[in-house]
């Protein structure tokens, strides 16, 4: 189905750690929404694949997604490869997006800045009409959004823009916790990791909360854009 913003994500928990609180915002004013996460991010260091889908599952309930899928490519060891970016082609294609969001250009985890580069030129190749890909037997039409803005993960990056979650932090909040594997609350058992302590639930907060002050708001998520903003008048003060 059409979405009006579909998120790319490395691994299934990066939109809702960096940028639910906006799908949730922009699903309230009446848009559709969906995400792709790349990989099932079977090689984190709690849990498994098959547990992190049935917390992504819980986690789209939370937001009531239109679309969630998943594309299966190898967590650590995807490449900037042509299989992968028809892979991404086919699924642009087919939810036809107005706009995309993408993982940050640079982060501390290696697999974002490159999921970010792989969604950026699978987004500009879905546009060329001679590259052909299917769809349940059917010859899918070119498509390109008309934007693509990179949300801001652990590393710090100035946002070029600031969305106000204020009225949505507790439902992210919500999405974030369904992945009871991965970070603190969940009584896990396995290994301490440095995003399952009760100090990382706390930065979540802290960094929404820095963002936010930048627009004079309590909370805000902040992202990159990769062409200049249009300003219609420069009186409108959001």
């Amino acid at each position: 189905m059409k979405v009006d913003i579909l998120a790319f994500a490395a691994h299934p928990d990066d939109i809702e750690l960096a940028a639910s609180g906006t799908l949730l915002k922009q699903q309230d004013l009446g848009y559709t929404i969906g995400i792709v996460d790349l990989t099932a991010g079977e090689l984190g260091t709690r849990g498994n694949a098959q547990l992190r889908a049935a917390e992504a599952k819980k986690a789209s309930e939370i937001m009531q997604l239109q679309v969630r899928e998943n594309l299966a490519m190898p967590d650590g060891f995807f490449e900037l490869s042509e299989s992968n970016k028809r892979l991404i082609i086919e699924s642009i294609r087919k939810h036809q997006p107005e706009l995309i969001l993408i993982n940050a250009p640079y982060d501390r985890h290696p697999d974002h800045g490159r999921a970010a580069q792989l969604v950026k030129e699978a987004a500009f190749l879905s546009g060329l009409s001679k590259i052909e890909t299917q769809a349940d037997g059917q010859t899918q039409l070119p498509w390109r959004p008309k934007n693509i803005y990179q949300y801001i993960q652990d590393y710090y990056i100035k946002p070029d823009f600031v969305v106000d979650i204020t009225p949505f932090f507790e439902k992210k909040m919500a999405c974030v916790l369904a992945y009871q594997s991965q970070f603190y609350g969940g009584n896990s058992k396995e290994a301490e990791t440095p995003i399952s302590s009760k100090d990382f639930i706390y930065f979540l907060e802290a960094r929404a909360r820095e963002v936010g002050r930048l627009i004079g708001v309590t909370y805000g998520e902040g992202f990159v854009s990769n062409t200049p903003l249009s300003i219609q008048n420069l009186m409108a003060f959001s």
